[in-house]
């Protein structure tokens, strides 16, 4: 089983919670279901799965009166060999947009308070429009997302004493021993072509066959095309999809803001502004906008239309440029603007499992280019990502604000410190 950092997330909830049902958002084959149910099975006596694709009449429970009791009532006549156990039975309503009367009903089961609730679903952000009535106050939303590196370090073997050894030399800005840094970097490589997905991490520890990794790869690809085929609108079904497989060449370019000339020649952002937020709100990819300055509040300074579009998952991308470019980048032999473009999701993707929100900051002239701004007690934080250990002329300007204590540079080298840039191995992101 692949430990996952959520499962403690989750355990938070169940000892915390106050009148409120769990909403768990992501996309889709992330390990949501997995997770949820390991811990239904592991912390209550009574346990109830509720599938609404699997079994589309359980619907019925929530299709008409939605008082807690009467949907407890309708329950028991889908499912006559559940158990209600009070204060130890938990739901799990999965893939709850299919139904949105189910989650108009959260706040009755929430403020019923008998039994714990967690829905679940992948496409939530989409077919929020359906709810007749979000239930604000009595859900608690979170956001799961594949495996981490951390998390893949852990399916791989390692323990996380091991890993806490390593932070601890992050946190003194010491150097890392060259025979762990280069092992840490030979695993961050595999990782990026592996990803986090759970059955593409699983089919890689059965075989350490990079074939069977592309191919697990291109059926979650297949699966998010036909969604994309079952929910977006007849008119925006090309569009949106023709966005997603435009993101590698995106990150190809040298300026790396997202262009709709290059999904489609003389393409307007009026024409394809809507797939773009369809794949945003699907949580298959990541919107980081340019700054106008680089001052907190940051959001306060983005400027519309101006973006940088990262997939969801490091391996997804890799997957979409080929299998050949497996090889490049695990024997590092990758060059070029491709190269770049690849590091900066995969920061993107760690900086956002550790909960930052991202923006980058560019002149408009290109005189000045930051991959990545981030917010740290009030204070900016910028990023620059080198594949290899290039200048950092654009950071050096950046750290002559006064405002700004400090920035670091992710490199595949080791760790150094100079004034108010810290030099960090790129898998130190992680720490961050």
């Amino acid at each position: 089983m692949l430990k996952r950092k959520f499962y403690d997330r989750m355990v938070d909830w169940k000892n915390t919670k106050e009148k409120s049902c769990l909403l768990v958002k992501g996309a889709r084959q992330i390990g949501k279901t997995y997770i949820i149910d390991y811990f239904g099975k592991e912390n209550y006596e009574s346990y109830i799965y509720i599938n609404f694709i699997e079994i589309p009449q359980a619907k019925d429970i929530f299709s008409d009166e939605l008082t807690a009791e009467e949907i407890y009532k309708r329950m028991t006549l889908i499912f006559p060999e559940i158990r209600f156990i009070e204060h130890n039975t938990l739901i799990f309503l999965d893939e709850i947009q299919e139904c949105p009367n189910a989650r108009t009903a959260l706040k009755f089961l929430a403020i019923d308070n008998r039994f714990d609730v967690i829905a679940s679903g992948s496409l939530l952000g989409i077919s929020y429009r359906e709810v007749t009535s979000i239930p604000v106050g009595y859900e608690t939303q979170m956001e799961m997302y594949s495996l981490d590196f951390e998390e893949y370090l852990w399916a791989i073997g390692y323990e996380k004493e091991s890993i806490e050894l390593l932070k601890g030399y992050f946190e003194k800005r010491e150097k890392v021993p060259d025979a762990v840094h280069e092992t840490m970097m030979k695993h961050l490589r595999e990782y990026m072509t592996i990803g986090g997905m759970p059955a593409v991490v699983n089919r890689y520890l059965e075989g350490k066959h990079f074939g069977e990794v592309q191919e697990e790869q291109q059926k979650i690809l297949d699966s998010y095309f036909d969604d994309i085929s079952k929910y977006a609108s007849k008119t925006e079904k090309p569009k949106v999809k023709n966005c997603y497989l435009s993101v590698p060449k995106q990150l190809a370019k040298e300026n790396k803001k997202f262009q709709f000339s290059v999904v489609e020649k003389k393409a307007t952002a009026r024409k394809y502004e809507n797939s773009i937020e369809w794949l945003r709100d699907a949580n298959l990819v990541r919107l980081c906008y340019n700054v106008s300055t680089p001052e907190f509040p940051l959001n306060a300074y983005e400027r519309e239309g101006q973006y940088k579009l990262y997939l969801s998952d490091i391996g997804l991308l890799v997957a979409l440029y080929g299998f050949e470019m497996k090889k490049a980048i695990i024997d590092d032999e990758l060059t070029g603007n491709a190269k770049g473009g690849i590091y900066e999701n995969l920061i993107s993707d760690m900086l956002t499992k550790r909960g930052y929100k991202l923006n980058y900051y560019r002149t408009d002239n290109g005189s000045v280019e930051v991959e990545f701004l981030i917010s740290k007690d009030a204070k900016v934080i910028p990023i620059e990502v080198k594949a290899n250990n290039g200048s950092t002329i654009s950071l050096n300007e950046m750290l002559k604000r006064t405002e700004i204590p400090y920035g670091y540079k992710l490199i595949s080298g080791n760790i150094g410190v100079n004034d108010k840039k810290i030099v960090m191995p790129l898998y130190m992101a992680m720490f961050l």
